[in-house]
C-alpha cells in the first residue's frame, strides 16, 4: 500500500480542548498536482478513508485523511465518538455548532497551509465529513470563519457525498453582502452526490443543501442523485468523483 500512517497535525487542539486524531496520507504515484483533505463520517477515522482513496485512479493527487476528535455527540445521546462537530437530529431544523465547525475547519486549513504553491488544493468528505467540507467552502467564499477570523486557503474543488450544508439559512445574505465573496462563490467547483434511499441524512436535505448553495451564488454546483443508494458509497459514485476531479483540476494521466 502506498499510504503512510503519519501524525501530521495530531495533538492539535480545538477551542474546546478536543484533540484531533492521527492523520493518514496517501502519496501521489505520479506528479504531485493536487492535494485534497478527505474527511470521514461520524464515528469513523482517517485510516478507512485512506484505504478507499488509495485505490482510486488519481495518480496526481495527494490525499490527507485526518481523524476527528472524540467528543460527546448530541445525536447519540451524549455518547462520545469521533466527530468534526456536535450534531443533533439531522434535518432542516438542525442547530449548527459554529464553534465546533470553526475548530475543525481551522484544523483542515492548517493541514493544507504547507502545501506547495503550485499544487491545487481541495476538500472532500462523506456524511459529517461532507458537511465540514461544505462549511469550509463557505468560509473560503466569505474569506472568514464563523467567528470572523480570516480564512486564507485558496480552495479549488469540493466533494460532498451524502452530506449537508451547515449554515444554509443565512448563507445567501452573507454572500450577497460582499462582491468578493460572490466572485469566489461563482467560480468554486462543487460536486454533491446523495442516495435517494439515505435513511441517515435524508435525501431531501441533501437536495436542499445543493439548492441553497446555488441560490447563494455558487454557480458551479453539480448535484448527483443515486437511485436505491443508502448512506454509503458505491463504485459508480466514486467513478463520477474521479472523472469530475480529473476534469476540474486538469490532472495529467488520470481518466
Amino acid at each position: 500500500m502506498s499510504y503512510s500512517h503519519q501524525s501530521m497535525g495530531s495533538g492539535s487542539r480545538s477551542t474546546r480542548g478536543y484533540e484531533f486524531g492521527r492523520t493518514y496520507v496517501v502519496r501521489p504515484k505520479g506528479k504531485h498536482q493536487a492535494t485534497i483533505v478527505w474527511l470521514h463520517g461520524l464515528g469513523d477515522n482517517g485510516s478507512s478513508s485512506s484505504q478507499l482513496l488509495e485505490s482510486l485512479p488519481l495518480t496526481n493527487i495527494k490525499w490527507i485523511c485526518p481523524t476527528a476528535p472524540s467528543r460527546p455527540v448530541s445525536l447519540l445521546g451524549g455518547f462520545p465518538c469521533t466527530a468534526w462537530f456536535d450534531v443533533g437530529e439531522i434535518s432542516e431544523d438542525l442547530q449548527d455548532d459554529i464553534e465546533g465547525l470553526d475548530a475543525s475547519a481551522a484544523h483542515i486549513a492548517n493541514l493544507l497551509s504547507t502545501e506547495p504553491t503550485d499544487v491545487k488544493v481541495g476538500i472532500g468528505g462523506f456524511s459529517m465529513g461532507a458537511a465540514i467540507a461544505l462549511y469550509s467552502t463557505t468560509c473560503y467564499a466569505l474569506g472568514r470563519y464563523g467567528n470572523g477570523h480570516p480564512y486564507t486557503i485558496n480552495l479549488r474543488a469540493t466533494v460532498g457525498l451524502s452530506g449537508w450544508l451547515p449554515g444554509w439559512r443565512s448563507l445567501r445574505s452573507k454572500i450577497e453582502s460582499s462582491s468578493e465573496a460572490a466572485r469566489r462563490a461563482a467560480y468554486m467547483p462543487i460536486i454533491l452526490a446523495h442516495g435517494i434511499s439515505d435513511d441517515v441524512v435524508p435525501y431531501s436535505f441533501g437536495e436542499k443543501s445543493a439548492q441553497s448553495l446555488a441560490s447563494a451564488g455558487f454557480q458551479q454546483v453539480m448535484f448527483k442523485p443515486y437511485e436505491g443508494l443508502g448512506h454509503y458509497t458505491v463504485p459508480k459514485e466514486m467513478d463520477e468523483v474521479v472523472h469530475w476531479l480529473a476534469s476540474r483540476l486538469g490532472l495529467e494521466g488520470s481518466r
